[in-house]
């Protein structure tokens, strides 16, 4: 009897009951892929930012301590010259907005055809 019943442990101890019945662990689900930012949102969002940053100024800075490329700075200057304008005429909050869109039309039509291609600089 006591055979029997040290049997049925060992049988039902060695059971894979919800897992993957190799390891005792359960089943695992696939990671889900990393995100990624395009470029072109990348280039719009710190564009953005720096706009922001020096809209009231009267100076525009170095573009590398930004971490902008030379073209992602033009893009800059000319953001914040409309933006500048539309603050004195129609506010900030205007302002604020003209520099979302216009960084993200500045940023879509520079990476357009896959990025810059005349240096790391541009």
């Amino acid at each position: 009897m006591l055979a029997a019943l040290l049997a049925g442990l060992l049988a039902t101890g060695c059971g894979a009951s919800g897992t993957d019945g190799n390891s005792g662990t359960p089943p695992t689900s696939p990671s889900p892929p990393p995100s990624t930012t395009s470029p072109e949102e990348l280039c719009a969002r710190i564009v953005a930012h720096w706009s922001r940053e020096v809209l009231d100024s009267t100076t525009y800075g170095d573009y590398q301590s930004m971490g902008l490329s030379n073209g992602q700075y033009e893009i800059l200057r000319t953001v914040v010259d409309t933006a500048r304008a539309v603050k004195r005429s129609q506010g900030a909050d205007a302002a604020d907005e003209l520099i979302d869109r216009e960084a993200g039309k500045g940023c879509a039509n520079r990476y357009r055809s896959g990025g810059p291609t005349e240096g790391p600089w541009q």
